[in-house]
């Protein structure tokens, strides 16, 4: 039986998700809290649908036929929000108002001026705002942010290099002694508590869904930017999928304008519409926490989409369509957690009542969101994705294109964090180059090559000058960047772990304190002062100056570096490697790895390749084989055959192929060698390259030599060291005996 005190609903939409506001209003009506009293439609589904209830075309029909409801419900096309919401204001009722909440950011700030100046409630229906899960997720982690609105703590820094954690906080009124969290949201066994995850370093929110055809049918707005002179921004980010983007934000603790400081997005589209549908967002928030949040409606098939939140001792994942937290806390097992949700209209009835303290999804708290709705409304035209590049999966109405790859390019996007530019997904713009390398051969220049700079690269991934798209000559990729295991891999180059305490790999620091890999805002970079590429016969030779700037922004060393490559035939070329490294300073520097500081087994620095996933392996010396087998080794030559599968890469493609490494020569600390001039290894023929093979293959496929294996090398202001080695690159597959005689063939 309805209440005498149900508030009263007036539903504008009856139609599309209009349906399932009229079910919830059922639910609330039969409890007594809510009664529609009347629907606005443009068509009239009927009373086994609406109820009994009056239907009227406009909102000023409302008016006349004397109705005042206490709330009014916005469920219709983006670009009539605003002006209903408006008048739904301005004729005293509370708004509880579809994502999202208006077309503009000006039309955003008008209407929450006009709510203010009426005294109105407005919220947004952003549901995932109202789950159970975000104060458990906030009292996850210490140091970083307060409840929104409340201002931000010390934390991250630029691209989450976040300190650690803070000083405790006391545990809530509320809570199970010793706990630290809300006992009705820990689930029976759990022994998470506050500040279990550290310090809150990243927020990245995924989107795997799929969309036919048929959906973009389904109405004349359907994919438009704009629509008979209205803006409608009906993309994956401000519309599908936009549930994903408001819940990193307000994870990350962004809930007023002032929260954002950098914003950027890139946007393309495969199916043949106007707006976005597969889409990457980058966010920094005023306190330094980026967000990304990469999105698709192309994808192979619909997944469940989620928000990972990452701090300084672990990360979660929160699949917000279910309420559902899976916790990963560092040297611990998996916990996953269920929650409930407070509906947003209930919560809306439930404030009007003083029932309740505050809306869970404020209009005034989406400034940071419709930031990004107006970046991608003022962005130029989604970039659209080339049919040939594109997979399609069934007919007629329910026929829809599948980005191949999209899956990993999403989660390598979110981990780094990176853009899908620089990961190098052909479809998006081609990431900023200094150059490619380039062999001759038949008469022809064929570039195996490409010379990155590192300048866009995560901060937290050491940026550094790199090669990528390493290929062959049939244009098989055996290089790799940016995976998601090591965001901080980077394709072949020269990076260390530990430069006097500066961290030039990227990720967490091994130290001999810990005992373990930790988050420090000890990371650096390295910039080319100099880049020379020259011919001469056969290829290129690549010349670059560059300098290790550590933390503070003082360079610590610098590095003198040679690439040449050379045709060596129809099946293959090669590629001379050499570096040296010198203070920067009056200085004595110490070049160390994670093995010399403890780690048994992990001196890697100093040359890196990191090679795409392989399949089917060989792994060789000519005195072992097999990744333990090599790994550690000090043998003339190791060499990788096998079938290299990368993600899709407009320079090339997956296929058979074979890397021979051949070890070169060295010169200062840790070897025998005597520094001669930069451009020469002396005048006496040089030492052997002294450095072990680093090898991996099981956990990730790489390859490099060790400068520092178990012991730092230390450099006397003034003092160099320098190392060399030889790389052969080959289409096809190798046996045992082709390897052997190959490798002896040239020592």
């Amino acid at each position: 039986m309805m209440s005498a005190d149900a508030q009263t609903v007036l539903l504008i939409g009856l139609d599309g998700y209009g349906r399932q506001h009229l079910k919830n209003l059922q639910r609330l009506a039969e409890r007594g809290t809510a009664r529609l009293v009347a629907g606005v439609s443009l068509s009239d589904p009927g009373p086994e649908v609406r109820g009994d209830i009056p239907v009227y075309r406009t909102l000023a029909e409302v008016q006349q036929a004397g109705h005042q409801p206490d709330v009014v419900i916005v469920s219709t096309p983006i670009s009539t929000h605003f002006e209903l919401a408006l008048s739904a204001v301005q004729m005293g009722a509370d708004v509880l108002l579809e994502k999202p909440p208006t077309a503009t950011l000006d039309q955003h700030r008008r209407l929450c001026a006009a709510a203010e100046e009426a005294g109105r409630l407005v919220q947004v229906g952003f549901q995932s705002l109202g789950s159970h899960a975000l104060e458990t997720i906030e009292a996850l982690f210490d140091g970083v942010w307060a409840p929104p609105g409340l201002g931000s703590g010390a934390g991250a820094g630029p691209s989450g290099t976040g300190a650690e954690a803070s000083e405790d906080r006391q545990p809530e009124a509320g809570s199970r002694p010793g706990s630290g969290l809300p006992e009705h949201r820990r689930s029976e066994g759990s022994t998470l508590g506050r500040g279990t995850l550290g310090a809150l370093r990243a927020v990245g929110a995924t989107g795997l869904w799929l969309r036919t055809e048929s959906y973009y049918q389904r109405a004349r707005w359907a994919g438009r930017r704009v629509l008979d002179g209205q803006q409608v921004v009906d993309g994956v980010v401000t519309n599908p999928l936009a549930h994903a983007v408001a819940t990193a934000l307000r994870i990350a603790g962004a809930a007023a304008e002032e929260d954002l400081d950098q914003l950027e997005c890139e946007l393309h589209h495969a199916h043949q519409i106007e707006a976005d549908d597969t889409s990457l967002v980058r966010i920094r928030t005023a306190s330094g926490i980026p967000v990304t949040a990469a999105l698709t409606l192309c994808a192979p098939e619909q997944q469940d989409p989620w928000v990972s939140i990452y701090g300084t001792e672990g990360y979660a994942e929160f699949f917000y369509t279910r309420d559902e937290l899976v916790v990963h806390p560092n040297g611990q097992s998996q916990q996953r957690l269920s929650f409930g949700r407070t509906d947003l209209l209930e919560n809306l009835l439930q404030v009007r009542r003083g029932e309740a303290e505050r809306l869970l999804s404020p209009l005034e708290g989406h400034g940071p969101f419709m930031h990004v709705l107006e970046a991608v409304r003022t962005a130029d035209d989604p970039r659209p994705i080339p049919a040939e590049l594109l997979q399609f999966a069934g007919d007629g109405g329910e026929r829809h294109p599948i980005v191949p790859g999209i899956e990993r390019f999403a989660a390598r996007a979110v981990k780094a964090p990176s853009s899908f530019s620089s990961l190098g997904a052909p479809w998006a713009a081609e990431p900023e180059l200094e150059g490619s390398l380039s062999v001759r051969t038949q008469g022809r220049s064929v570039p195996v090559a490409d010379l990155r700079s590192g300048a866009d690269i995560s901060p937290t991934d050491s940026p550094r000058p790199f090669l990528d798209a390493v290929r062959t000559l049939g244009e098989v990729i055996v290089s790799d960047q940016q995976p998601e295991d090591h965001t901080w891999h980077l394709g072949v180059g020269v990076a260390l772990q530990d430069v006097s305490g500066n961290n030039f790999w990227g990720g967490r620091t091994y130290t001999r304190e810990a005992g373990r890999y930790v988050w420090r805002r000890d990371h650096g970079r390295i910039l080319a002062t100099g880049t020379q590429i020259e011919e001469h016969d056969g290829g290129q030779l690549l010349r670059q100056q560059l300098d290790w700037i550590a933390a503070s922004g003082s360079a610590v060393l610098r590095e003198q570096r040679e690439v040449r490559v050379t045709a060596g035939g129809e099946e293959g070329w090669s590629m001379d490697f050499s570096f040296a490294l010198t203070p920067a300073a009056d200085q004595p520097v110490s070049l160390g790895s994670p093995g010399s500081n403890g780690r048994i087994g992990g001196g890697y620095g100093g040359f890196f390749w990191r090679l795409p996933h392989l399949e089917d392996a060989l792994i060789l010396t000519a005195e072992a084989e097999g990744e333990d087998g090599v790994h550690g080794t000090v043998t003339d030559w190791l060499a990788i055959s096998a079938e290299f599968a990368p993600l899709p890469h407009r320079r090339g493609h997956g296929g058979p192929a074979t890397v021979l490494l051949l070890r070169g020569a060295g010169e200062g600390p840790g070897a025998s060698g005597s520094c001669g001039d930069p451009g020469s290894f002396g005048d006496q023929p040089p030492a052997p390259n002294p450095d072990p093979w680093f090898v991996r293959h099981s956990g990730y496929p790489g390859a490099g030599m060790s400068l520092a294996w178990d012991t730092a090398l230390e450099l006397a202001p003034g003092q160099q060291v320098r190392r060399s080695l030889r790389a052969v690159v080959l289409d096809g597959r190798r046996t045992v005996q082709e390897l052997v005689r190959l490798a002896d063939s040239l020592l």
